[in-house]
């Protein structure tokens, strides 16, 4: 799934070429996956519309539009949403490709999504910012605004095991199985210790591990394994400094102990038995 590292990159390789553009016509494939304002359709209240700028909440994909609305796209597991100019657009469709924008300039924004999870929703941009989503957001972890202090005041009033709390999204925004394991692997914290069994070192090794990773994901372009691309189709190259998720038998890049993997509700989990404490 595209974590935040992931969205972020889509974004900001988006960004220079669709703002200010103008959505001329939408091909909608898979009805199901697109969500509008109570009483319009969905392409219909996108013909014509603006595109001011891009955004990004959490793992959301945040394009705000004239007239105070955004789309917000969700990814979800295998979501691609790709760009092509207009001396591109006879590049072959990937299969799966469930809406197509046509844009003012002659090019086109194609989503694709094999497992048919992701969504598109217009909303009012007031809702975008602050729900874009079903639930309620925690911070953004590479905010300015989350500091130490604010990240372990709330992390040491929760008993949740750092795992789960983690991938819970109003904690943090933005975590997923990928970088919470990374993170953990960093911190050198097992990822069932209690959150509030950590002292202040640990706390502190923990907020500056995300930070980390999440910040190297977005500079690597994130993480590739199967499906995700950014927005002009290219993969990213995280998975090549990754110290724990998908390293299963391989040696731990602190301690030289063997990565494994074990199942929490569901996920996969990788980490380093010997020196994550």
């Amino acid at each position: 799934m595209p974590e935040l590292p992931e969205v972020e990159t889509v974004r900001r390789s988006l960004a220079s070429r669709i703002s200010r553009r103008t959505i001329e016509d939408v091909e909608l494939r898979l009805p199901k996956i697109a969500f509008a304002l109570p009483g319009t359709l969905f392409a219909d209240a996108l013909r014509g519309r603006q595109i001011r700028e891009l955004g990004r909440r959490g793992k959301y994909l945040l394009i705000h539009l004239d007239g105070d609305e955004t789309l917000v796209i969700h990814l979800r597991m295998t979501g691609r949403l790709v760009h092509l100019r207009k001396e591109e657009r006879e590049t072959p469709e990937p299969p799966h490709t469930h809406a197509v924008f046509r844009l003012d300039d002659g090019s086109l924004l194609r989503y694709a999504d094999v497992r048919q999870f992701g969504t598109l929703t217009l909303m009012a941009t007031a809702e975008a910012l602050v729900q874009p989503g079903k639930g309620r957001l925690g911070p953004e972890p590479l905010a300015d605004d989350l500091s130490f202090a604010l990240f372990h005041g709330a992390l040491v009033k929760r008993k949740t095991k750092l795992k789960p709390l983690l991938l819970d999204q109003s904690f943090l925004a933005g975590l997923g199985n990928i970088y919470a394991d990374e993170a953990l692997a960093r911190a050198a914290l097992h990822p069932d210790r209690p959150a509030d069994s950590l002292d202040e070192a640990e706390s502190r090794r923990l907020y500056d591990s995300i930070r980390t990773v999440l910040q190297e994901g977005i500079d690597a372009k994130g993480t590739s394994f199967r499906d995700y691309v950014d927005g002009e189709g290219r993969k990213g190259e995280f998975q090549e400094k990754l110290w724990a998720y998908g390293r299963e038998g391989a040696l731990c890049r602190r301690c030289g102990g063997a990565i494994v993997r074990e199942k929490r509700s569901g996920r996969s989990t990788h980490f380093c038995p010997n020196c994550q404490k």
